[in-house]
């Protein structure tokens, strides 16, 4: 069986990806206004280094462009929890050596949860203890 294939967007690819998955499908023009709304204060993003990536993007088979329009729109091809997974695993196991519980524990020790993020942590457990 063939494994899918795990993604790695860098920085960039990523800033584009979330827009992309926050607003749907849009242009470059779209996208490049919102990645220079993003960057307010810093040197800003400019058009053809955002088409040069999404090209980029395109042939990584990350996005796929609509040619109808005169305007191309491009698309993600991938979900935003794929991306997620992929990232979180790749960073569990560089961080905590593949220690679920070690990330988790280091993640509530630096930050207060409210009560709300603790009732969800707990209805989780208990969810995968269900499933067990």
């Amino acid at each position: 069986m063939k494994r899918k294939k795990a993604y790695k967007p860098t920085e960039s690819e990523l800033e584009i990806l979330q827009i992309l998955w926050e607003k749907g499908a849009s242009s470059v023009r779209d996208v490049n206004d919102k990645l220079n709304e993003k960057k307010a204060g810093e040197k800003g993003v400019s058009y053809t280094g955002t088409l040069k990536l999404m090209q980029i993007m395109t042939e990584k088979d990350l996005l796929e462009r609509n040619t109808e329009q005169r305007s191309h729109i491009y698309i993600p091809k991938v979900k935003e929890t794929e991306i997620q997974k992929d990232l979180l695993d790749k960073f569990v196991d560089a961080t905590f050596r593949g220690s679920a519980m070690k990330m988790v524990m280091q993640a509530l020790g630096n930050h207060e949860a409210s009560k709300e993020e603790l009732d969800e942590i707990k209805a989780l457990i208990y969810k995968i203890e269900k499933n067990k």
